[in-house]
């Protein structure tokens, strides 16, 4: 059996040895033949979770996040290896092991014809993860893990998703906040404050403690940053009064910085979970006539307020928590304005 690969199409087909014959009379610019994989990718026995590749390698990741979004990734890569839809693949019941540079070099390119840049190169992550694991278990000869691993990343670059909030829009969120005069009211606006002034995470933000807060300086040790890093960040100005604030209003457990609060104004003591921090927003933004964002939105605002402000971009990627300036630099709104004024300068007659 052999698995064709058609230019333009990229569709993963399996095919007898009759019908890629007759694709064989087709010009070279239309179609591709790359062996396939063995007749099944079907593991013949299931295997302990600690022998199996893929499960070795979810557990490694550092976070539940990261385990479901690769655990989603190889769904997707498995659904392309087997023509099947990946909300129906078990990849704890695929041969990773199996898979060579054929495969993966297929996967990749049906991925660049049909994904986006960014989600491309997180399923090809996650296949060089597993394979990983597969040869650290002795399922794959070095050699094979070398070569099944030898493929480039997509290159290219898409536009964040997402928006940036004005400052008329911030103000609107806070007088939203400020007109609540339950506790919710001053929890909130010291969470949008710390969104905003300090490029927090969801996860960042309600994984933070009383004590990672330090009134008199300003410190805010983040102790659950993405990949297990922690940072420190400062909290100043009207952050700062909005957090001291709050602070005051939920007394000093010493427990979790943010708590929920019930309909009544009761605070309950424990910890708010990320999509609460969602839902809040949604309401305050209705609240104050804004249109639709997300906390990630604030995120970018602030890395593109710091920039336009002209702090260094190493400083606001050390703030960020973003491991690499590249990160950064695809919020720097400061391009887009050089651009338009250069369009402005030239003039239609119309």
């Amino acid at each position: 059996m052999q698995m064709l690969v058609c230019n333009g199409n990229y569709g993963i087909l399996w095919q007898h040895d009759e019908s890629a014959q007759k694709a064989l009379s087709m010009s070279s610019d239309d179609y591709a033949l790359i062996p396939a994989p063995p007749v099944s990718l079907l593991m013949r026995e299931m295997v302990p979770l600690d022998r199996h590749p893929a499960a070795v390698y979810l557990a490694s990741l550092t976070s539940i996040r990261s385990q479901r979004v690769m655990e989603q990734a190889l769904r997707a890569i498995g659904g392309l290896l087997t023509n099947t839809d990946p909300k129906t693949v078990n990849i704890l019941a695929l041969d990773w092991a199996v898979l060579r540079y054929q495969h993966t070099a297929a996967v990749r390119a049906r991925l660049a014809a049909e994904s986006s840049v960014a989600t491309a190169n997180r399923l090809l992550s996650a296949l060089r993860g597993v394979l990983k694991e597969a040869w650290r278990l002795g399922l794959m000869s070095a050699e094979d893990y070398q070569r099944a691993i030898d493929i480039a990343n997509i290159k290219g670059e898409t536009v964040p998703a997402g928006r940036e909030l004005s400052q008329g829009e911030l103000m609107a969120l806070v007088q939203a906040c400020k007109k609540d005069h339950s506790p919710a009211g001053v929890r909130d606006a010291a969470i949008l404050g710390l969104l905003y002034t300090c490029g927090l995470r969801r996860a960042e933000l309600v994984g933070l403690d009383q004590s990672d807060f330090d009134p008199d300086t300003g410190q805010l040790i983040v102790r659950v940053g993405k990949g297990r890093k922690g940072r420190t960040v400062y909290v100043t100005g009207g952050a700062h009064h909005a957090l001291t604030a709050w602070l005051i209003v939920c007394g000093s457990s010493g427990g979790a910085l943010f708590l929920p609060i019930q309909k009544g104004g009761k605070i309950t003591e424990r910890r708010m979970n990320a999509q609460s921090i969602y839902d809040m927003l949604r309401k305050r933004g209705m609240q104050a006539g804004v249109k639709a964002f997300s906390p990630h939105d604030l995120r970018r605002t602030f890395v593109g307020d710091m920039l336009e402000r002209g702090v260094d971009i190493s400083t606001v990627a050390s703030i960020a928590g973003h491991a690499s300036v590249d990160t950064t630099r695809r919020y720097d709104r400061r391009p887009e304005a050089i651009k338009k004024t250069a369009a402005g300068k030239l003039h239609f007659p119309y």
